[in-house]
């Protein structure tokens, strides 16, 4: 009989956890998800809620810790207490090869900094990004670096393109994504200097990439582009705004069809349209961000997810582990190195 694979997770991550989490657990394994999963947390919290999950529960092996990552420590004060928390061991579980992936929902910056520090980085890579899926009007799109860092140079954003295009081929299923650099615009001579550099060294590095040059952040919505490569700084400030845009659309809607009579029955007929609408649009179906780069796979679920979010993060987990995305990313990094050293004079600033 195969060995199954298993996905480790940390049951007391969250604003909702433990129950959240289990009852992502029990959704994603009633949708068919093929796993096994080492639940770490209190055993105390985790049992009872386990008992209600019968479909899930003979699949959960609970590691019992009572120590949790708090939604407000600091990252620098959980490298030196964090160890043994229900975060820490989780991410431990990948580092032993005990599982494929693993999953949390608690804070984002503890979740970075643990598992930089458990799991390091993959030769090649000079610093993980973070990805995340993005709604389109053709179905998703990835995008990074959604904020694991600030700033990137050249030879960084072509290794985020790599990461990326791997990513989109084992979690999205695109058989050869589209990668392009999001810039001011779609001429070569817009944009800073390690947007530029990062395109022309793109070109010259002879990676198995599609690549398809500059894009602008309004066309990101437009599906033409499966990945779209950015430095942390200015990919979280685009999706923050676009997360504000759509709240703020979704709040005008609101007041505009209870602004009389004859808009609240406009709006009982263009109900269905609405519904779905707000089914492709809905966060929980994209939700499940993985820092990139690290010898493992660690998947951020949003801190405010339900048990669809949360099932969904899974889901991105299980994508990566069952995917070849280690060893594509491994080749396309043997195929960067002569090319980034080769234009690594023009990357100097002059003197």
């Amino acid at each position: 009989m195969p060995v199954r694979k298993i996905i480790s997770i940390d049951g007391m991550g969250g604003d909702h956890a433990p129950r959240i989490v289990v009852e992502g657990l029990e959704r994603f394994v009633r949708e068919g998800g093929d796993f096994d999963f080492v639940l770490h947390g209190d055993e105390a919290a985790l049992k009872p809620l386990i008992e209600k999950a019968p479909t899930a529960a003979p699949r959960i092996t609970i590691r019992h810790t009572d120590k949790q990552v708090a939604m407000d420590a600091k990252p620098s004060q959980m490298l030196r207490q964090g160890k043994g928390t229900s975060m820490w061991n989780a991410i431990e579980s990948v580092k032993s090869g005990e599982a494929v992936a693993a999953v949390s929902a608690g804070n984002t910056g503890a979740l970075m900094a643990l598992s930089m520090f458990i799991l390091r980085k993959v030769e090649g890579v000079h610093r993980p990004a973070l990805v995340g899926s993005w709604p389109t009007r053709k179905g998703v799109c990835a995008m990074l670096d959604l904020g694991a860092d600030i700033a990137a140079d050249a030879t960084q954003l072509v290794e985020f393109a790599i990461m990326g295009a791997a990513f989109a081929r084992a979690v999205h299923g695109v058989p050869n994504p589209r990668v392009a650099l999001l810039n001011i615009g779609e001429e070569e001579l817009k944009g800073h200097e390690s947007i530029r550099e990062g395109a022309r060294l793109m070109r010259a590095a002879n990676l198995t990439i599609d690549f398809r040059g500059f894009i602008e952040p309004d066309k990101i919505g437009n599906g033409d582009i499966d990945v779209i490569v950015t430095d942390g700084f200015t990919g979280n400030v685009a999706l923050k705004t676009a997360e504000g845009i759509a709240r703020m659309i979704s709040d005008m809607l609101k007041d505009a069809f209870k602004s009389g009579p004859i808009a609240m029955l406009g709006a009982l007929l263009v109900m269905p349209a609405l519904k779905g609408f707000r089914t492709k649009m809905d966060p929980r179906k994209v939700n499940g961000g993985v820092f990139l780069g690290l010898n493992g796979v660690v998947v951020k679920s949003h801190g405010g997810t339900d048990d669809m979010g949360f099932a969904h993060a899974i889901h991105v987990a299980a994508s990566m582990g069952a995917s070849n995305f280690r060893t594509e990313v491994e080749e396309n990094l043997r195929r960067l190195a002569p090319a980034a050293v080769a234009i690594a004079p023009a990357q100097q600033p002059a003197k």
